[in-house]
């Protein structure tokens, strides 16, 4: 792990530069909050000119001028902005039924694969039991063979057998052919292949020769996020634009054949999964797109030594290769979720949510040790949660650090249940779960987080645009959405 270590002679301490990140991010959303309270007040301005102008009778100049202002602020501005960017639809793989693999029949192949010693097997069984999933989530047919099968090759049949379907699929429901395209983008943490994940891509459905294509590897579970925020800058900058976002990992390639604890828990909690999302900024598809961005947040920590070795992809001691998660996960996570949390609710939060919680800091800081911070409540400004989907007991934290219920936290539980962890994929599946059971109403808005190795953290709030119609039919949870939730959440866990 030595190598990955940074020098020890960095020229600010860790915590200014966290402070330093922090402030930035803070000042930019002032910024443009402070415009928009300049173009509130320039309307304001003008009203009174213009009601002052006709009581008094004053000469046209003022009438001129006033309306300079309003055409200066309420025309000009909103035509020179940045386009609006959209969510026309989006796909999930539903992996087929002979790629279940229930808690037995892993604990059975486990013990029969030299590589795994009764210790390494009973830690799994319990990694297993605690994890938060049910016994119908998929792995790889790679890895059903004994030993498990991990050259690339199958790794490069498990991405055929994921992308291919999600990419059609949603080319069938928007009605799109692959030349509509102007922009890939493909994100896969463990495969990084040559050619590239996104010229299979290409290479498979003849795409133009002038599309922008993009490869995402090493981002963690935040990938699929993080692969949408780079469509949105794209889109700012090529107008009209079609972007497709392919967000998958490919559990072949990430099995780990060892007995070292720490790099254990990939092969329990990573499970099959992929979604390919369809965005634009033309203005034509605003009525019959999903949803509509509103907010970015994104926030990393890599310039912490404790932050950046928390989730390590490495070889051990006999040389298998395997992704390591440290002691200090928990907090490290914690850390960047609480910055990218403070950072968006001071963009979105109502002024009174805002003014309780900086009091609160001061009663504690400077009056009263003892009392509690006073946890903002974003229900008062978002309606649904798209949590990160990569285990129970991070779900939970996050719950009750937001102060959510369990309606709240239902998608994103029911999500790991059924399908497991599926790493960048997984807020996709949890978002269509929302769908399927009917709670996104138009005009809903909709947070959804992305948290990852690196580490990072990203936050989208998005607004819907239109009545979701019998999503409840289509979709990953077609099949099986009657069932949830399940409230014995033990039954099997």
């Amino acid at each position: 792990m030595g190598p990955l270590t940074r020098s020890i002679h960095d020229p600010l301490p860790k915590v200014i530069i966290a402070i330093t990140l922090l402030s930035t991010l803070l000042s930019k959303h002032l910024h443009s909050t402070l415009l928009e309270l300049a173009r509130v007040s320039a309307l304001l301005l003008v009203i009174s000119i213009e009601v002052l102008s006709v009581i008094q009778k004053w000469d046209p100049i003022f009438q001129l001028f006033s309306l300079a202002c309003f055409f200066l602020f309420f025309i000009v501005k909103p035509l020179l902005s940045k386009p609006h960017i959209y969510i026309v639809d989006f796909s999930c793989f539903k992996p087929p039924n002979c790629c279940r693999v229930p808690f037995s029949l892993f604990l059975e192949h486990a013990s029969m694969i030299e590589s795994f010693d009764s210790k390494s097997i009973g830690f799994m069984a319990k990694l297993l039991k605690s994890s938060g999933q049910g016994e119908q989530t998929h792995l790889s047919p790679a890895l059903y063979y004994i030993p498990p099968i991990t050259h690339l090759q199958e790794s490069i049949k498990e991405v055929h057998m994921i992308l291919f379907p999600v990419m059609e699929d949603l080319l069938s429901k928007t009605k799109l052919s692959p030349q509509d395209i102007d922009i890939l983008i493909v994100n896969c943490t463990s495969l990084c292949s040559s050619p590239s994940l996104s010229s299979i891509i290409i290479n498979k459905y003849s795409m133009r020769d002038d599309i922008k294509s993009f490869n995402l590897s090493g981002m963690g579970c935040s990938a699929g996020i993080l692969g949408v925020h780079l469509a949105q800058n794209l889109l700012k900058v090529h107008k009209n634009s079609y972007a497709i976002v392919l967000s998958t990992e490919i559990t072949s390639a990430g099995w780990y054949a060892g007995n070292d604890k720490s790099k254990l828990l990939s092969n329990c909690i990573f499970r099959m999964g992929g979604a390919a999302i369809l965005l634009t900024n033309r203005e034509e598809m605003k009525k019959t797109s999903k949803y509509r961005l509103l907010h970015t947040v994104r926030i990393q920590r890599a310039f912490d030594d404790k932050a950046y070795l928390s989730t390590v992809r490495e070889e051990d001691s006999n040389g298998a290769l395997g992704v390591t998660f440290s002691h200090d996960i928990v907090q490290v996570v914690s850390e960047t979720v609480r910055s990218n949390i403070t950072v968006l609710g001071s963009a979105i939060l109502p002024l009174l949510e805002k003014f309780r919680y900086r009091a609160s800091r001061f009663r504690k800081r400077y009056i009263q040790k003892s009392a509690e911070v006073y946890v903002p409540d974003f229900r008062r400004v978002i309606q649904h949660f798209v949590l990160p989907a990569s285990g129970r007991s991070l779900i939970i934290d996050i719950g009750k650090g937001l102060n959510l219920g369990e309606r709240e936290t239902e998608a994103s539980l029911m999500t790991l249940r059924r399908f497991g962890n599926q790493s960048s994929s997984s807020s996709w599946y949890v978002l269509a779960y929302m769908e399927a059971k009917e709670r996104v109403k138009k005009g809903d808005k909709v947070w959804q987080l992305g948290m990852g190795s690196g580490p990072k953290c990203v936050s989208f709030v998005w607004e819907c645009m239109r009545p979701m119609v019998e999503e409840s039919k289509k979709g990953p949870w077609a099949d099986c959405i009657g069932e949830y939730p399940i409230l014995s959440e033990n039954e099997d866990n």
